[in-house]
């Protein structure tokens, strides 16, 4: 919808500068963007003498505005002072009229932007200075943003407030988003506090920089300007643990900041100090972190012969990434030689597999080119030897930008569907910037991450966090000796307890699927043996011990017979959460206790229906599903939809509903609704979920069975879970005091507008359809 005041900017620098040589006019639509914001920059060069116009608000139109001195009232140019009215109503704060005076009305729009940036108008009088008028002609927003971090912007805020007069500092966005430009910034902040000086201060990681950081380590306790700069890198990254906490901005190192730091360090494999030491402020900053710290894992396009493989065990390598394959035309010879695989694991290694052909220019990445990839890599894979469940990493190695993540997600799925046609034998990893690995997480449900963080310049690694989902993190590529051997290798951190690559080739039943099925096989046969009760009913007791068997459980579905549980222990089998597996399909690790757990609930209180729920609900997705409401009723006014959008059942994001628990939700109600009917037992239906194919239309089959496969079944129900008066007291009491602990007073769900809650339903219904779309 056009913008009668953006419209009459457009009409009036058009019609002012279009016999200008070097001005591009506008189009007149009433919208602001980039393209308006640069007319009105042309047109600022050209009052200010400058002849070769440009679109960007450079050096020169700076320093020439400056030299000029602040715009105030009396300002002889008119000119000048319209296209501060226009470039006001751009940004949608009112400036009277486009009259070319410094009215009132104008003087309160700018000095309403600078509050909004964080700079107090007393700063600078009835004046607009050089560096704020350069803001003004940007895209950036200075209020906060639908989606966004409060304490990010309250960060921004103070960034802006205290360095905006720093001569190499210039005024950032101030919308709760961190980004390349907040990064820079803070980076900055980081220089000039460290002595570095101003004209030297350019928000690149450098060895002043570094010194700076050596010398302030910090502690809980401390407070000041340091402790604001590290919990202001904290913030910018996010959540630190899969349970979605995130920093406060503060002066004050409390322990709130030192719980939180003890998390990022654990997320990040580095010393968990809980201070903010050299490593941690690394880690929060670059990429690749402090390159030189421990690590266990590295790669290389060359062979590993046998001694380099001990030479490489005894400088603590355990793990190694190497090509599966080349293009035909490539004469690197990167790829696994023959004996190679032998030597790695002789000597104690695991092995990564990796999978590069060119990717290094958005032509590489098709539909086309990711089936292609992935049917070859599967051969490569198979041809080697390597066990159901390896994860193979495929490349985009160069810096790819936000606007090519479409093509490259496009060829992921390529890839995903090329392994799943060969029976989902392998899982796709991808390897690529921060902002690339989290994107095809997101946009083809890709489970694990090798970042390419030795990457440090790439726009895809600057303002971005570490993916929830990594599992290696290349930091740094050096020259490697083994006695006198040299040959370049890369440093590589590994996350503890995800993929590590594999350890051998060629050996069946080695998957943890086949192991999480022969436990299963175990425990159904003690249920038979125990002589007792239903063997089916049994399992499910057993295998959702201990955490889902607590009393509050047993209120809700009744007590577990402990004499069987204590009949397992005395047979040797372990708790059901202790045989965790990559899912077949997703790759994601599966949780068997939570699976079963919601499978219990249907076994025991059934099936409500399309638009009703009973207990069921609340020990499968209902449950998961109100505690992500909760999440995000706690969140920053971020719309539901785009909130679903952009966290629900990712793998790279932490959240309370992953991809993990949903797949647990829905295999727990495939198995329990099959135990039902009867004729069957445990062991038969997940043997048939997780290695007859049951997995590849498992979202699907969920939506029909559970909600008439249609959308507007999935959002009644949920519907009916979280807000619809529920008969089953108990249920509805349970419900009540979960919303109680999750959401604040006034977000529970039945006090929100239709609209809001439709919005919320509407977003679990289109995430369970993009995960439909691409089974």
């Amino acid at each position: 919808m056009a913008d009668q005041m953006v419209l009459q900017a457009q009409k009036w620098v058009n019609a002012t500068y279009k016999s200008v040589a070097g001005y591009n006019p506008v189009t007149e639509d009433g919208k602001t963007g980039w393209n308006t914001m640069y007319s009105l920059t042309r047109a600022l060069q050209h009052e200010l003498g400058i002849t070769t116009l440009s679109n960007a608000f450079g050096p020169t139109t700076l320093s020439t505005l400056a030299a000029r001195g602040p715009i105030k009232v009396g300002e002889s140019n008119k000119n000048i002072v319209k296209i501060i009215q226009c470039g006001l109503f751009c940004k949608g704060y009112s400036a009277g009229a486009i009259d070319g005076e410094m009215s009132n009305p104008t003087l309160f729009g700018f000095k309403t932007m600078m509050e909004n940036m964080g700079i107090p108008a007393e700063d600078i009088g009835n004046a607009l200075p050089a560096k704020v008028f350069k803001a003004l002609l940007t895209m950036d927003a200075y209020i906060f943003l639908s989606g966004g971090l409060e304490q990010i912007r309250l960060m921004q805020r103070w960034l802006n407030a205290r360095y905006w007069q720093k001569s190499t500092f210039f005024i950032g966005p101030c919308d709760g988003f961190f980004s390349r430009d907040v990064q820079q910034a803070l980076m900055k902040g980081i220089q000039y506090e460290s002595g570095i000086p101003e004209g030297s201060a350019n928000g690149i990681f450098g060895p002043g920089t570094e010194a700076g950081l050596r010398a302030h380590t910090l502690a809980e306790g401390d407070s000041g300007t340091w402790v604001q700069l590290f919990s202001a890198a904290c913030v910018a990254n996010g959540p630190s643990n899969t349970s979605g906490d995130i920093a406060s901005f503060s002066y004050e190192f409390g322990p709130k900041l030192a719980s939180w730091v003890k998390k990022f360090q654990s997320f990040s494999a580095i010393g968990e100090s809980g201070k903010a030491d050299f490593d941690t402020w690394a880690q929060l900053l670059v990429a690749y972190g402090n390159p030189d710290r421990d690590v266990d894992c590295c790669d290389t396009r060359f062979t590993i012969t046998p001694s380099r493989a001990k030479a490489l065990y005894a400088a603590g390598y355990r793990a190694v990434g190497r090509y599966l394959d080349e293009p035909a035309e490539s004469t690197l010879n990167k790829e696994i030689q023959p004996g190679e695989l032998d030597a790695i694991f002789s000597a104690g290694l695991s092995v990564i597999p990796l999978w590069q052909y060119d990717a290094r220019k958005l032509a590489d990445f098709t539909y086309a080119n990711g089936y292609s990839h992935g049917r070859k890599a599967h051969e490569r894979a198979e041809g080697y030897g390597f066990n159901r469940s390896t994860v193979i990493y495929f490349a985009v190695d160069y810096d790819a930008t936000q606007a090519e993540m479409d093509k490259i997600v496009d060829y992921f799925i390529g890839v995903n569907d090329a392994l799943k046609s060969n029976g989902s034998k392998y899982i796709t990893g991808v390897y690529g910037s921060r902002n690339v690995c989290a994107s095809v997480a997101g946009g083809a449900f890709v489970p694990y991450a090798y970042v390419s963080g030795m990457s440090y310049g790439f726009s895809g690694n600057l303002g971005f966090p570490l993916p929830q989902n990594w599992a290696f993190n290349q930091i740094k590529e050096f020259n490697f000796s083994a006695g006198s051997d040299t040959f370049a290798l890369d440093r590589v951190s590994h996350r503890p307890g995800a993929d590590f690559g594999q350890k051998s080739v060629n050996q069946s039943g080695s998957s943890t699927v086949d192991q999480f099925i022969a436990y299963v096989q175990k425990v159904y046969d003690a249920a038979v043996a125990y002589g007792k009760g239903n063997a089916n009913e049994l399992c499910l007791q057993f295998m959702r011990w201990e955490k889902y068997t607590d009393s509050r459980w047993g209120s809700l579905f009744g007590d577990v017979d402990s004499a069987f549980i204590q009949f397992c222990v005395n047979r040797g089998l372990g708790r059901a959460r202790d045989q965790a597996y990559l899912d077949p399909s997703m790759g994601v690790t599966i949780s068997p206790d939570h699976l079963i757990a919601s499978a219990a609930g249907y076994f025991l209180k059934g099936n409500a229906g399309v638009g009703k729920a009973n207990r069921a609900e609340l020990a499968s997705w209902g449950g998961d599903l109100l505690t992500f409401y909760g999440e995000w009723s706690r969140s920053d006014n971020a719309s539901p939809l785009d909130f679903c959008r952009r966290t629900l059942a990712r793998p790279d994001v932490a959240s309370t509903f992953s991809l993990s628990d949903l797949i647990e939700d829905i295999d727990g109600y495939t198995v329990a609704m099959k135990l039902k009917a009867g004729g069957t037992n445990i062991v038969t239906e997940l043997r048939k979920i997780l290695l007859g194919g049951g997995h590849k239309t498992r979202f699907s089959d969920f939506k029909a069975a559970r909600f008439g496969n249609t959308t507007d079944g999935v959002k009644k129900t949920a519907k009916a879970f979280l807000e619809d008066d529920i008969s089953d007291t108990l249920l509805s009491s349970t419900r009540a005091l979960l919303i109680q602990r999750n959401c604040p007073i006034h977000k529970k769900p039945w006090l929100e507008s239709d609209s809001v809650m439709d919005e919320f339903y509407r977003g679990f219904a289109e995430v369970l359809q993009r995960l439909i779309d691409q089974q």
